[in-house]
């Protein structure tokens, strides 16, 4: 459901354009297929925070099937993907996954995405291109 809400990019133009023009808000790009279940969910997430972090955030779904320009310049092989943009500059985020350049993993909580959102915002608007994740994702935890 939130797939239809979110705003779509058709086009690599449209993309490009996206990340060149926001000069102070973070522009959260999701990278997948709108009918995979993984980013229906991932979408929900999104929507559901969108009015939270509309602020300092602004997010884009992009179906990958259809604007294939990036797959291999991001490595978007995943079925969803969500990337940070600052001022046409990626922000990595450190997840303790040891892939900082992107989500690639499902996150359950509403709070910890907005949480992620914040993290990144922060450092990004502080000029630092890395931020350290609120939560260790990292799979050492989960045994």
């Amino acid at each position: 459901m939130g797939s239809t809400f979110l705003t779509h990019l058709p086009s690599a133009w449209h993309v490009d354009q996206a990340i060149l023009s926001e000069e102070s808000r973070l522009v959260v790009l999701r990278f997948g297929s709108d009918a995979a279940p993984e980013c229906m969910a991932m979408d929900e997430h999104l929507y559901k925070i969108s009015d939270r972090v509309k602020n300092f955030a602004v997010i884009y779904a992009i179906d990958k099937d259809r604007v294939p320009d990036f797959n291999s310049m991001y490595e978007i092989y995943d079925v969803c993907t969500v990337m940070f943009f600052w001022r046409n500059k990626h922000i990595q985020v450190d997840f303790g996954t040891g892939n900082n350049n992107k989500i690639n993993f499902d996150i359950a909580d509403k709070q910890e995405l907005i949480d992620i959102l914040e993290v990144a915002y922060k450092a990004a608007s502080k000029g630092k291109g890395l931020a350290v994740s609120p939560k260790d994702y990292s799979t050492k935890w989960m045994y």
